[in-house]
């Protein structure tokens, strides 16, 4: 009798979906950063400092997540992953539909922003704890020849949630200017909380991790797990928080701060910006199937370092084609970053879980991702921003994200090869502090 599948479809499923809502909820406030809030929460600046501003409060939630991280990670190690998913997609819901009630600057003054600096903060915390539970949940239900693909299907989550985000403001986007202004920026945010509530469901049904479940059965989780990922695997942490940088920042600055360079620098509409990064995002999704598949051949470092080179190599193109104002050749721009982006993008998800010995990883996982979205995915919109406001140019922004794609690099050449390898258990170091000796798959733990 074939082994039974469900479970890991299961995980795998619940991962995806609870993934894909949480990043609709945290997408559609960078959608609405680069759209709408520079108007309803900072009208007294002229527009590009008011979405610099709007950005700002963007990046609060970045700031927020290694705290999340830590919290949820501690919980993740010791209570096990199941329950703190259920947790973090409801807080991620509740302030995501608060933010659809806010009063406005016009309303209240100055505690509409700090209003929304507050909820955006506490969004933060629940997507720092979300990542790496939805990774660890489908990577531990898996196969070890397949971690790979079906760890992929987390990171497919994050396009999903962005593709969603953007039909529906890009829908949003059709009503009179007034009425985007005054009232139907809201409707993204206050449709969450239907999709919460799918995803609530999916993952009461999802079964408990089976490595967490044989690590709580055999030593018990570990007393203070994110102090020991830290003492453990600090080098491995920070290394992979580097390699991250490259994706992140080249999501961000293409598919957040694209938003606004399209509309305010080159000068074509709401519509078309939220209509290419659609299109965008239906190459990344299949993208990132095939390259996590392609990881459990390959490797997970080859597949990797290809996408982050692709980053830099199609860095300048993909501005100098944006420039045109052509929907044509901005369209080749975005899916000329696509490939690329997918094939760094897809493999992480494995890479960071395949790192950690599973009674930290949780908090290794969300430690080191966090960190990674704080300098990388969190400032490339305001990075980008504040380049373009000092030159009026876009080639800097280009130079920006090649020196972060090589800072990548680097990082990940740095890191050890984890397909088809597994490490022993216990903090048994390697040549370097927290890299622990690898051992064969299919040896004993």
């Amino acid at each position: 009798m074939g082994t039974d599948t469900r479970p890991r479809n299961r995980a795998v499923a619940a991962s995806f979906v609870g993934t894909a809502i949480e990043w609709y909820d945290f997408f559609i406030y960078s959608t609405a950063a680069a759209l709408v809030f520079n108007r309803q929460f900072f009208p007294d600046f002229a527009p590009m400092v008011g979405t610099l501003l709007a950005f700002s409060t963007f990046v609060v939630g970045f700031v927020a997540r290694p705290i999340g991280g830590v919290i949820f990670g501690h919980l993740g190690d010791r209570r096990g992953r199941k329950s703190v998913l259920v947790v973090t997609l409801t807080l991620m819901g509740v302030c995501t539909f608060l933010i659809g009630l806010l009063p406005t600057y016009a309303q209240i003054g100055i505690w509409a922003p700090i209003l929304l600096v507050t909820v955006r903060f506490v969004q933060g915390i629940a997507l720092g704890g979300e990542y790496g539970g939805a990774v660890l949940m489908a990577v531990e239900h898996s196969h070890p020849e397949r971690r790979g693909f079906f760890g992929s299907w987390v990171q497919v989550g994050v396009p999903v949630g962005l593709a969603l985000s953007n039909l529906v403001f890009l829908l949003v986007a059709l009503l009179p200017r007034d009425a985007l202004q005054s009232w139907g920026w809201r409707v993204p945010f206050l449709l969450s909380a239907a999709l919460v509530a799918v995803g609530f469901f999916i993952r009461r049904r999802v079964d408990e991790s089976p490595e967490f479940r044989e690590v709580k059965r055999e030593r018990g989780p570990a007393r203070r797990p994110a102090v020991e990922a830290v003492k453990r695997s600090w080098a491995p942490i920070l290394l992979c928080a580097a390699a991250g940088f490259a994706p992140g920042t080249m999501f961000y600055a293409s598919m957040v701060f694209g938003l606004s360079y399209g509309t305010d620098h080159v000068g074509v509409s709401r519509g078309t910006m939220l209509g290419l990064t659609l299109l965008a995002m239906v190459v990344v999704l299949p993208c990132l199937l095939y390259f996590g598949a392609l990881s459990d051949r390959l490797g997970r470092k080859p597949v990797f370092a290809g996408g982050v080179a692709g980053m830099a190599l199609m860095a300048f193109p993909w501005l100098l084609l944006v420039d045109t104002g052509s929907f044509g050749p901005m369209l080749l721009g975005y899916l000329l970053i696509s490939v690329p982006f997918s094939a760094a993008y897809g493999t992480l998800a494995p890479l960071l879980a395949e790192l950690f010995d599973p009674e930290v990883r949780y908090s290794a996982v969300n430690i080191s991702y966090a960190v990674s979205n704080v300098f990388g995915a969190g400032m490339a919109p305001i990075v980008a921003t504040s380049l373009l406001i000092r030159t009026d140019s876009g080639l800097p922004i280009a130079g920006y994200i090649v020196v972060v794609c090589a800072i990548s690099f680097v990082s990940l050449m740095a890191l050890r090869e984890t397909v088809r390898a597994r490490r022993p258990r216990g903090p048994a170091a390697g040549a370097v502090p927290g890299a622990d000796t690898v051992v064969a798959e299919g040896t004993g733990r």
